[in-house]
């Protein structure tokens, strides 16, 4: 069957496919039952092709959506390599950072969609649970293995001809501290893929399969040529930046990323030479995570509303040493890589692009996801994870934002009144931390203040940075302040906390977290 190929029909094929991640995501976050989904809306779902690759992914989360085309890779040739597919019905599950996933909170789910026995497409949906096992509630320790950081679960079907594999979904729930939370947003990812399954037959037998796989190919073509001609305008050169974590928690201090960034002929080639090797803290990346921190980049790059698939990722080549900081092998943890060192990524990029670009890029941003995790027993077992939105960068014709999850997070604030009504906590203080952000001819956003009283006793983790040095600011723009952690205790005494610990709290302790303002832009001097 001949497809007629036009672009209206490109742009109406584009919008079918992304509406069906899209509606993933609203099922998804209706009907998990952790906080960290149905408030935080910390997921992320998307639409491949047949063969693996990415056509379509929903406004989600960076750090998910990026590292999705590797995770999807991988299945793929975890099934050929057993002479298998998916059939329709089955689901597949897992987390592995080093088969494609990011960190164990991460649950990834793909079916298969099939249209009178012929495979059209795979749906994806990835979900951070709020707890996954390990030594700390909310599986994010301040661990130097990943086995530390809970249940690895390697590549398996977590659903056959449409029936959950009860013998599989009891073994996870006997390795995590809150079963029927884990239960409930295990179901509420299938149900996602589900919906997903529907939407796309309804594209597929309005449209016949030939004309869909058509379009997605073309959607995919489409996307590299746009990408190619957004990069063919910038400016060709080498441009290279060094950015620092602060440390690893383990004693591992002033720890570099180093990127050089060459533009030629529509194309990037972005080179992690110089980097850390590999450190004893939770900060080390799987490859998946640093490929993802590259393609948002490569994404904020092109213009707006331009598609984003397989096609688009043709267009950047990504070095990176083996067994280092961001590519590390098992059994390195990670459970922090794929939250803090991404963000740094993101920032050595920038860094870099802002020498080539300084008229489009942003001073830096906060920096950091400021992971908080705690958990306990009463007055029944608990798990609550979060991260806390910080300083945006400032623009070069604009003020940074406020108090606003920025590049690798996409995620919302647990509000108030779930937080207090879910777990025994209490939000003594949740404001703008005024003044954090750097000066300049426009100052960069100011950071949070989030002060949450404990009314039972808890274990806490905390893994944040940006603690010692402040995000950089550009044009002469001065830095953002550095954030900072603290323990009132009941008892009155305030302890400065390491950005990395682990510590056990008493009723009526309270943590005060201030998070790092984004740098300036300009010399202040300058300002009008």
């Amino acid at each position: 069957m001949e497809v007629e190929l036009d672009a209206a029909r490109l742009e109406i094929f584009n919008n079918l496919l992304a509406e069906v991640a899209e509606e993933m995501g609203v099922v998804l976050q209706r009907s998990a039952h952790s906080a960290n989904i149905k408030e935080r809306r910390d997921f992320s779902c998307a639409v491949f092709d047949a063969r693996g690759r990415l056509v379509s992914q929903a406004a989600h989360i960076p750090v998910h959506l990026g590292a999705l085309p590797v995770s999807m890779q991988a299945l793929v040739e975890w099934l050929d390599g057993r002479g298998e597919v998916l059939r329709e019905g089955d689901v597949a599950l897992w987390n592995d950072p080093f088969r494609g996933g990011t960190h164990l909170p991460d649950l990834t789910m793909v079916s298969a969609v099939w249209w009178e026995g012929r495979q059209v497409g795979y749906v994806v949906s990835r979900a951070h649970h709020a707890d996954v096992g390990g030594r700390a509630p909310g599986s994010m320790p301040l661990g130097s293995e990943v086995y530390q950081e809970g249940l690895i679960i390697p590549m398996l079907r977590y659903a056959r001809e449409g029936r959950v594999v009860e013998d599989v979904e009891s073994l996870i729930l006997a390795n995590v501290r809150t079963p029927e939370e884990r239960k409930g947003d295990l179901r509420a990812q299938l149900g996602s893929l589900r919906v997903g399954e529907r939407r796309l037959l309804d594209i597929v037998t309005r449209h016949g399969p030939e004309a869909v796989t058509r379009w997605m190919e073309e959607l995919q073509r489409y996307a590299g040529r746009m990408a190619g001609e957004a990069l063919s305008l910038l400016p060709e050169g080498e441009y290279a930046f060094t950015d620092y974590l602060d440390d690893d928690g383990w004693g591992n201090e002033d720890i570099p990323i180093a990127v050089r960034i060459s533009i030629s002929g529509g194309s990037l080639k972005v080179d992690f030479t110089g980097s850390s090797g590999e450190v004893t803290g939770p900060l080390n990346c799987p490859r998946s995570v640093t490929l993802s921190a590259v393609y948002y980049v490569l994404r904020c790059l092109l213009p707006p509303g331009a598609p984003f698939n397989h096609g688009s990722l043709e267009r950047v080549e990504v070095i990176v040493p083996e067994r280092s900081l961001l590519d590390a092998s098992p059994p390195r943890a990670v459970a922090g890589g794929n939250v803090e060192t991404s963000q740094r990524v993101v920032d050595a990029l920038l860094g870099a692009l802002a020498q080539a670009l300084p008229e489009r890029i942003p001073a830096a941003s906060y920096g950091t996801m400021t992971n908080l995790a705690l958990g306990g027993e009463k007055p029944r077992p608990f798990a609550y994870y979060e991260t806390i939105a910080g300083g945006c960068g400032a623009r070069p014709y604009k003020d940074g934002m406020d108090a606003t999850h920025n590049h690798m997070t996409n995620t919302m604030n647990t509000p108030v009144e779930a937080l207090e009504f879910e777990y025994p906590l209490r939000v003594l203080r949740y404001s703008v931390a005024r003044g954090t952000g750097g000066e300049g001819r426009f100052r960069g956003g100011d950071g949070l203040e989030r002060h949450i009283q404990f009314l039972e006793s808890a274990r806490l983790t905390l893994i944040a940075d940006r603690r010692r040095r402040g995000p950089y600011g550009l044009g002469g723009g001065g830095p953002g302040k550095p954030g900072e952690d603290l323990i009132l205790k009941k008892d009155g005494r305030i302890e400065r906390l390491p950005s990395k610990t682990e510590i056990w709290v008493e009723s009526g302790d309270v943590i005060m977290i201030r998070t790092p303002g984004g740098g300036g832009f300009g010399n202040p001097e300058d300002s009008s």
